[in-house]
């Protein structure tokens, strides 16, 4: 049974720095892609941070580029994400998730891939 739980959503002040994890059950992590994606109340959802997690290689949103950082714990089969730098247009329900079928070729490859493996939503909140 595949499982993905996204969790350590809080609050925090804008500057500040959170790490969300993304811990994972029922499927091969290493052969898979997988992203961070978020949505805030009036806005779609946008893929931010993406993973091969084969290869190694990551990919970011240039919204989030050079503040957030995707990081893989294989052992524990865990995708991280380090958030820095936060600002109050940050705030939003992150998710992750995870996509079987197209790993192995590039972070970028896997930011274009459609998503059908979830985990549920946690929420970061950024003041000013």
């Amino acid at each position: 049974q595949v499982q993905l739980m996204a969790a350590g959503g809080t609050s925090v002040q804008a500057g500040g720095s959170l790490r969300l994890s993304c811990t994972t059950s029922g499927y091969n992590f290493v052969r898979s892609c997988m992203g961070w994606f978020r949505q805030s109340p009036g806005n779609q959802r946008e893929g931010i941070a993406f993973s091969d997690n084969a290869g190694g290689s990551t990919y970011y949103s240039d919204l989030v580029k050079g503040r957030f950082t995707v990081v893989q714990d294989r052992a524990n089969k865990i995708l991280y994400l380090e958030m820095t730098q936060l600002k109050t247009e940050d705030t939003a329900l992150y998710y992750c998730a995870a996509d079987l079928s197209s790993w192995g070729k590039s972070a970028e490859h896997c930011s274009r891939q459609n998503y059908d493996l979830w985990g549920q939503g946690t929420q970061v909140t950024v003041s000013s």
